[in-house]
């Protein structure tokens, strides 16, 4: 039930900040805040009681929902479900601390909308049942793109609009490849199904298996995204709210990769296996193309959204390896790129509200009159492009560890890239921190629930970057039944 009840946790939050008045908005961080503490609470409640979900899934709820059509409200957790979704609530805190001095306007909508759309990404990372899986990929497509078109910045509405029809449309492919799935079960077993774990008992032939499979994998390259689906998240990055930055990059680019880990290689092992040197190179490309055009942006959100697309190229390089190795290397990944892009999400707000302007040519020399936002914006740019001692270093280690046996060129590609986010990391960190001042310019250093912000997702950082097994240790469940690398031929 745990996760049913985190839900419903978010969502009675969500309810009660939608029917609070203007005359008690004051209350709302607060309503939205002790919401997601609670639902905190109750996960690691739950863990610390359930080691077994360390090693092995554990079936949650399994209830008839649509019994007509073999639809269950069924949820189940493991490891890689319980991380992100600790993570989706540790970055929930993040999105609440950074709204409390953006957001002025239709205050209870916004939080109701930050509230439904953290709802619909648990449930994306609970769903055992494929159509309550696309419920809750759908539930959470909707506030999100609310989030963007209302409270945005000037080129709002095209953003949004960019977004819903990219993430639509590519959910289409990915709901008619649910559904002939669940035929294909019942022609199989007699029983319709979209349960997760029975779709695991499905002999599916090629080259059936390999179209099926580019349903799924486009809907969850587009939220990744991957090169060439990478277009609209540049523009909702720069056009969202700060909260919208930090979940977007923080939380919602999880789902698409957690769709990979969860379906795409586990249901479709010999299609994968085909899929395999296309998805490299695609993987491969988004990271050399990301840190190319992040070094080429002047404005600070819309290059660190170019450094996201960079960074999300490692998943599908590690996803497509079929290294353990690569693959536990994806998922440190996810957590460290989480924590550090909604660092860097959260800077760019401060800096917009202090400067009113994005425009790093317009920045300069902050750092005399606002030191302890220079360091953070230091620290978290040196762990965006890897630096030893922080999480990033270790994900992005274990990847090319376990791509390079097989995949030589493709990891060199790719470590070439590193050097490329070390650079446009620091042309970020010297064009609005360094150098001649601009005019007249002088800006507060961080306030208080700023510095709380920081030190939080900082200190996450340096801890699980000194002491990586802390995480690495609910790993060991972690891989899917995928056919060895060694049947993949050639090198790429």
């Amino acid at each position: 039930m745990i996760f049913t009840n985190i839900i419903a946790v978010l969502m009675v939050s969500a309810f009660i900040a939608l029917l609070v008045g203007k005359r008690f908005a004051r209350t709302l961080p607060y309503i939205a805040a002790i919401g997601v503490l609670i639902s905190f609470a109750l996960l690691a409640h739950f863990a610390s009681n359930h080691h077994d979900l360390f090693h092995q899934a554990m079936p949650l709820v399994s209830v008839p929902w649509i019994s007509s059509l073999g639809i269950e409200y069924a949820t189940f957790i493991d490891s890689l479900s319980f991380i992100l979704v600790a993570l989706t609530l540790i970055l929930a805190l993040v999105c609440i601390l950074v709204s409390v001095s953006e957001i002025s306007q239709y205050q209870n909508f916004y939080y109701f909308n930050l509230l439904a759309a953290l709802a619909g990404i648990v449930g994306v990372f609970a769903a055992a049942d494929l159509f309550l899986f696309f419920f809750f990929w759908e539930v959470m497509l909707l506030p999100m793109t609310a989030l963007i078109a209302i409270w945005g910045h000037e080129n709002r509405r095209y953003a949004a609009i960019k977004f819903f029809i990219f993430t639509q449309v590519s959910s289409l492919l990915m709901l008619v490849a649910i559904i002939v799935m669940a035929f294909i079960y019942q022609q199989q077993f007699g029983d319709i199904s979209f349960n997760y774990f029975d779709w695991q008992q499905l002999n599916i032939a090629m080259p059936l298996q390999y179209w099926l499979m580019l349903g799924f994998f486009v809907a969850f390259a587009v939220k990744l995204p991957s090169f060439p689906f990478h277009t609209w998240l540049p523009d909702a990055h720069t056009q969202a709210p700060t909260a919208g930055s930090v979940l977007l990059a923080g939380v919602l680019l999880k789902t698409g990769a957690y769709g990979l880990m969860r379906f795409v290689l586990p249901l479709f092992e010999q299609a994968a296996t085909h899929f395999a040197p296309v998805a490299i190179a695609l993987g491969v490309i988004s990271i050399v193309y990301g840190a190319v055009m992040a070094f080429a942006q002047t404005d600070f959100k819309r290059l660190v959204a170019y450094s996201s697309i960079s960074h999300m190229g490692f998943i599908t390089l590690a996803l497509f390896s079929f290294s353990p190795i690569a693959y536990h290397g994806a998922i440190v990944t996810l957590v460290a790129h989480g924590l550090s892009s909604a660092a860097l999400f959260a800077m760019a707000g401060m800096l917009y509200q202090r400067l009113h302007t994005r425009d790093l040519k317009k920045m300069g020399g902050l750092f005399a009159s606002a030191p302890r936002m220079g360091g953070m914006l230091l620290a978290f740019v040196a762990g965006a492009f890897g630096m030893p001692g922080l999480l990033n270093f270790v994900g992005e280690f274990m990847t090319l560890t376990g791509t390079f046996t097989h995949h030589p060129i493709a990891t060199a590609f790719a470590a070439t890239a590193m050097i490329g986010s070390a650079i446009y990391g620091m042309y970020l960190f010297q064009q609005s921190f360094q150098g001649k001042p601009q005019e007249n310019v002088k800006i507060p250093d961080l306030r208080a629930h700023e510095w709380l912000l920081c030190s939080l997702l900082f200190g996450l950082l340096l801890y699980l970057g000194l002491f990586p097994q802390a995480l690495l240790m609910h790993f060991d469940s972690i891989y899917p039944s995928v056919a060895d690398a060694q049947l993949i031929g050639g090198k790429l």
